[in-house]
């Protein structure tokens, strides 16, 4: 992979991992529902989860969506669905009871596997391999896959961090309950370019 691909894949990276998306709102309201240190296996989920899935998109799942377009419709209908699902859990999660929040955040698999219904991985993961992968070999995927897992992981984990600062003004089970209502707006928010594509 020449210089410019690794410099273009990682300002490409950085980017799309660090715009608002479904797993940056999601760790956003875990920091401030949680604090870093719980949501840490839910930041790993996501970073080896989507590194794991452009992996496996490089090695040719790109193609199956080619081959069979009918499966672009189906993977937006789960995911618009899990999405919404995800929204109506963080909006009514539990208030804060003498100072934590109730419930627990996601476990590393959940993350993971998140990927998968996530709209915007997909979008990602395919526009890396499509752009930036050298050649369609496992070269080639593994070469965008690492890239872009080392970048995303920083670019996430930012956002978790602006969720625990946020949970400073978060004192009272009013607060947290607007917040928790504005981050599940900005999840559903997130699926507009997805419903208009």
């Amino acid at each position: 992979m020449t210089y410019e691909l690794v410099t273009g894949l990682a300002l490409f990276a950085l980017v799309s991992s660090g715009t608002p998306g479904p797993n940056n709102m999601m760790l956003m309201a875990s920091g401030a529902n949680f604090g870093f240190r719980q949501s840490m296996p839910h930041m790993l989920g996501i970073a080896i989860g989507f590194t794991f899935m452009t992996f496996l998109v490089g090695l040719g799942l790109a193609g199956v969506f080619e081959q069979f377009p009918v499966l672009h419709t189906v993977l937006k209908v789960v995911s618009v669905a899990y999405m919404l699902f995800l929204a109506w859990k963080i909006a009514n999660a539990a208030p804060l009871k003498q100072g934590e929040a109730t419930g627990s955040p996601f476990t590393f698999f959940q993350a993971a596997a998140f990927q998968w219904v996530n709209p915007k991985a997909w979008a990602m993961a395919l526009t890396a391999v499509t752009v930036y992968a050298p050649s369609r070999d496992i070269y080639g995927a593994v070469a965008v896959a690492l890239i872009f897992g080392l970048v995303n992981f920083p670019s996430v984990s930012v956002y978790t961090v602006l969720g625990e600062q946020v949970r400073k003004f978060l004192t009272s089970p009013l607060r947290l309950r607007s917040f928790n209502i504005v981050m599940a707006l900005l999840l559903i928010a997130s699926l507009y370019p997805v419903l208009i594509v």
